[in-house]
């Protein structure tokens, strides 16, 4: 596949965050058996990470705006472009040995995101995306999923964290869920499950709460896979209204329906 001189300016810059974290992650693997244990560790990890990709992208476009997780956002000179950063998306998986985590680096231009770039260090899975130019994992073209009905559909979902989002709604919505579908999966790293979305190997995702990094690269990725998706009520611009619902069109339509389904009364 043929990148852009931006796409691998991305490319780059989560390659070489991603080099850190697997180094990281190996030590973190030692520092489990420590009383302390590994979590002072990993913010470090996180942040080196991210200034890491900051460094790269800021020198190939000094002009860029740049939003990340772990620092201030940077407001661009040229007033069209911003780099949305989550240097490790999986801080729990990654502090807890489990190598399901990624660097997700997304290209916004006037609003609309344009380049996207997911990498999971511990696989060596890259996936990429620009706009019109379709997604690929590697170098292999990616397309979602072509299962219509739910019954039929292996669902992905994040779920709110200790002192975070509303819980019982949430159960409402999973209980619902859970009786249309063929199955649930929990993995804890959202653009990653964006990724498989658009991989075809989850039908679907949805999740409420969540930061423009989280989503941003995934949801081009989903898109230019030929999948839909939408924030939960059904409006276009999920980075900007911190939730989501996605898959192919069908899939993603009733699974809106469904976590919108009223709460049963006796």
């Amino acid at each position: 596949m043929a990148r852009s001189a931006l796409l691998n300016v991305m490319v780059q810059a989560a390659f070489k965050a991603g080099k850190s974290l697997a180094r990281d992650f190996g030590e973190v693997q030692n520092l489990q058996v420590s009383l302390k244990g590994p979590s002072d560790y990993v913010s470090q990890a996180d942040r080196k990470a991210e200034k890491l990709i900051r460094e790269e992208l800021l020198k190939a476009r000094p002009t860029y705006g740049f939003l990340g997780e772990e620092g201030e956002e940077i407001i661009g000179t040229d007033g069209a472009h911003r780099w949305i950063v989550d240097p490790l998306d999986g801080t729990t998986n990654f502090l807890h040995g489990i190598p399901h985590f990624a660097v997700s680096i997304a290209l916004e231009r006037q609003g609309e995101i344009v380049g996207a770039v997911v990498f999971n260090p511990a696989t060596d899975e890259l996936y990429t995306a620009e706009r019109g130019g379709g997604a690929f994992l590697n170098d292999r073209r990616l397309r979602v999923a072509a299962r219509k009905a739910l019954s039929d559909a292996v669902i992905a979902t994040g779920t709110p964290h200790l002192g975070r989002g509303n819980h019982g709604k949430y159960l409402i919505e999973l209980r619902h869920v859970m009786g249309e579908v063929a199955g649930i999966r929990r993995m804890g790293s959202a653009s990653l499950d964006l990724a498989y979305v658009a991989a075809g190997r989850f039908d679907g995702y949805w999740e409420r709460d969540l930061a423009a990094w989280d989503i941003a690269a995934g949801v081009l990725l989903i898109r230019e896979a030929g999948g839909w998706s939408t924030d939960i009520d059904g409006g276009s611009k999920p980075v900007d209204e911190g939730s989501i619902v996605c898959g192919n069109e069908y899939i993603t339509k009733a699974l809106r329906d469904v976590v919108h389904r009223p709460i049963p009364t006796k």
